[in-house]
């Protein structure tokens, strides 16, 4: 098994581990320290996801967020350019529908697109992280290449649990190091800005 998929195999386990008590615990604090950043203070279009295979539950940010009159946004997978993301409002009342992937996902609606350019806080899953801000995520490279079309001044926040920490992360040239992670414990926060790869 290569290094990578060793470690998404064993962070995969540790977090479908938890029990619904821990996830609960995790989702509750992780969502103050979200809404606590002053870049999510400032920000008026947040890009959040929804959560799936033991992810942190994303549900209460989303909440908070739509408390906070922000405008919220999901991905959804470009349905003609391979490997790329959409992101589409999303309000209680937006239908939705399931991807290829077994995620719920907005039904696809341009009238409800934002350009990437325009967010102003990207939430970004991932399945392990290290101490340097390098992100492991499920190997297709979207939040990769959507951080590169991304405006320079546009935040991106990783969100984990405590057990998705990796000691050292093997790295590649087109990985991209986040500037916040925010688990349930710990804001981990470094000082540059996110080196953008051209997409």
């Amino acid at each position: 098994m290569q290094p990578r998929q060793h470690i998404r195999h064993a962070i995969r386990d540790a977090r479908r581990q938890l029990s619904p008590e821990q996830q609960t615990f995790a989702a509750e604090a992780v969502t103050k320290r979200f809404i606590a950043l002053a870049d999510v203070e400032q920000a008026t279009n947040v890009a959040l996801y929804l959560s799936f295979d033991g992810e942190l539950d994303t549900t209460p940010v989303i909440e908070a967020c739509w408390r906070a009159n922000k405008n919220v946004y999901l991905p959804v997978i470009h349905p003609f350019s391979r490997g790329h993301l959409l992101f589409l409002h999303y309000t209680p009342t937006t239908p939705m529908q399931i991807n290829g992937y077994g995620i719920a996902e907005p039904q696809l609606d341009i009238r409800t697109l934002i350009p990437s350019r325009k967010l102003d806080v990207i939430a970004t899953p991932l399945v392990a992280f290290d101490a340097k801000g390098q992100r492991l995520g499920m190997g297709g490279g979207y939040y990769d290449r959507t951080l590169g079309l991304c405006a320079p001044d546009a935040v991106a926040v990783g969100l984990a649990h405590d057990c998705q920490q990796w000691p050292a992360l093997p790295t590649e040239q087109w990985d991209v190091p986040l500037p916040h992670i925010l688990t349930p414990s710990q804001h981990w926060q470094w000082p540059t800005r996110i080196s953008r790869p051209k997409p």
